[in-house]
C-alpha cells in the first residue's frame, strides 16, 4: 500500500471515529446524533466494509427521527425554540466569564449546535413536504 493511500485511510478512519464518537454523544446531548452516527458509519465502512451491515439499520432509524421532527406544528415550534436555547446559550457562555467553561470554544460549540439543528430541521422540513407531495400524486 502506497504511502498516499495509507495516509487516506488513516485520515478517513480518523474522520469516521471522531464523527462516531461525537454522534453517539449527541444521542444524549442536545444534536443531531443519529445523523452523525450514519455519517462516521458511512466513512468506516468505506474502509472496513464489515460496518456496512450496520449502514442501513442506522441510516432508516436517523431518517425516521428526522421525520418524525417535523410531523407536528408543535415539534417543529419545539425543535425551533431548542435551536434558539442552544444559540442563546452560545452567546451567554462566550461573553459571560463567570459561568463554568466559559468562553468562545464552547459557545462557538453550542452555536454550531444551533445551526446544524436549524439546517437539519430545514432538510427534514423539505424531504418530509416532497415525501407527501409525491404521496397525494401518486393516491390521485
Amino acid at each position: 500500500m502506497g504511502l498516499g493511500k495509507q495516509a487516506k485511510r488513516i485520515l478517513i478512519t480518523v474522520a469516521g471515529a471522531i464523527l462516531l464518537v461525537v454522534g453517539v454523544l449527541l444521542l444524549v446531548l442536545p444534536g443531531p446524533g443519529l445523523l452523525l452516527v450514519l455519517a462516521g458509519l458511512l466513512l468506516l465502512a468505506s474502509e472496513f466494509p464489515a460496518l456496512e451491515k450496520y449502514v442501513d439499520p442506522v441510516r432508516d432509524r436517523a431518517m425516521k427521527a428526522a421525520e418524525e421532527s417535523v410531523s407536528s406544528p408543535l415539534r417543529i415550534a419545539g425543535s425551533v425554540l431548542a435551536g434558539l436555547a442552544l444559540l442563546a446559550a452560545g452567546i451567554v457562555w462566550g461573553t459571560v466569564k463567570s459561568l463554568p467553561f466559559s468562553g468562545w470554544s464552547t459557545g462557538s460549540s453550542l452555536i454550531l449546535s444551533s445551526v446544524i439543528l436549524f439546517a437539519l430541521l430545514i432538510w427534514s422540513y423539505q424531504r418530509v413536504k416532497a415525501k407527501r407531495k409525491t404521496k397525494a400524486s401518486t393516491d390521485r
